[in-house]
């Protein structure tokens, strides 16, 4: 049985590097199987270089129809998973159709590639860029070997950055007015605000404040929606009086946030919004939710 599993195996190993891996910056990126590696991390506009290296396994040649290397960025929805949307796809031939009988190493160059979206790994849908390698051997099965990198791209601070105030009411029992600084912060911010309390009467036991992701993937009547809480930041523990005013101070560089996604490549959005909840004493939920817009600023060198 043992030759007829060897007659399975490859008949080379395949080896990609990044041209400046040693000194790039590396971040981590979680795989389908659950794993946590390790991969070079890229902006849109960069070159991306590198060696492939082809080594024969020892007494056996690679006959193949032809050597190359693409850069590919997919979308994957998790609803239709394996069949990946590609939005950027380059390719570069590295060998004619011939035979290997040692070890064969092809240089490679994308020159200034655009990558306008960024990696991103949700509950309903990723966004991936990969190398992949193919060596074409026809009725033989080609092989093909990938290598990861994630993308994140910049921008500079806006230039009008309005508050956010609201009022929240319920006719003749409760009346806040609640004021965040900004309308738009980076991944490291802090929301810095004010609850008033204009009229209060119901009792109430406790209020929160909530960062949530809304993720939508697809359109028309095949739109999946997605809501994660991912933080929840008591404000009060106790009844308000009139007059009051709470202060708030939420810092956003402890959770895993992205920046704002809106229609990427016509296949899914990331909106992050504010939710103020207030629970009374008979454990009725009041709440007001406000988008808030997230970016990534360029991170300075210390």
């Amino acid at each position: 049985m043992n030759y007829l599993l060897g007659a399975f195996k490859p008949s080379c190993n395949v080896f990609i590097t990044f041209a400046d891996g040693k000194n790039r910056k590396q971040v981590p990126l979680k795989k389908e199987n659950g794993q946590t590696i390790m991969v070079p991390l890229f902006q849109s506009q960069e070159n991306i270089s590198g060696k492939v290296s082809i080594e024969p396994i020892q007494g056996k040649k690679v006959e193949h129809n032809g050597v190359k290397v693409e850069l590919l960025g997919q979308i994957e929805m998790y609803f239709d998973r394996g069949n990946f949307y590609d939005f950027t796809s380059l390719v570069r031939e590295l060998d004619v159709p011939g035979e290997l009988y040692e070890r064969k190493t092809y240089s490679f160059e994308f020159s200034t590639v655009e990558m306008p979206y960024e990696t991103y790994n949700g509950v309903n849908v990723r966004l991936r860029y990969v190398l992949k390698v193919t060596i074409n051997r026809g009725y033989a099965g080609s092989i093909v070997e990938y290598q990861d990198f994630v993308v994140r791209n910049y921008s500079p601070p806006p230039s009008i950055n309005n508050s956010i105030k609201m009022e929240v009411g319920i006719e003749d029992c409760l009346h806040i007015e609640f004021e965040y600084n900004k309308s738009k912060y980076h991944l490291k911010d802090v929301i810095i605000g004010k609850i008033y309390f204009l009229l209060v009467r119901i009792k109430i036991k406790n209020m929160d404040l909530e960062i949530r992701r809304r993720e939508s993937t697809g359109s028309g009547q095949n739109t999946h929606v997605e809501t994660e809480t991912l933080a929840k930041f008591e404000l009060m523990d106790g009844a308000p009086v009139r007059g009051e005013s709470i202060p708030i101070r939420l810092f956003l560089s402890p959770y895993e946030l992205t920046p704002t996604y809106r229609n990427v490549n016509n296949k899914f959005s990331v909106k992050y919004y504010l939710n103020l909840v207030l629970v009374d004493e008979e454990d009725r939920r009041y709440f007001k939710q406000q988008e808030i817009t997230i970016f990534r600023l360029q991170e300075t060198s210390t």
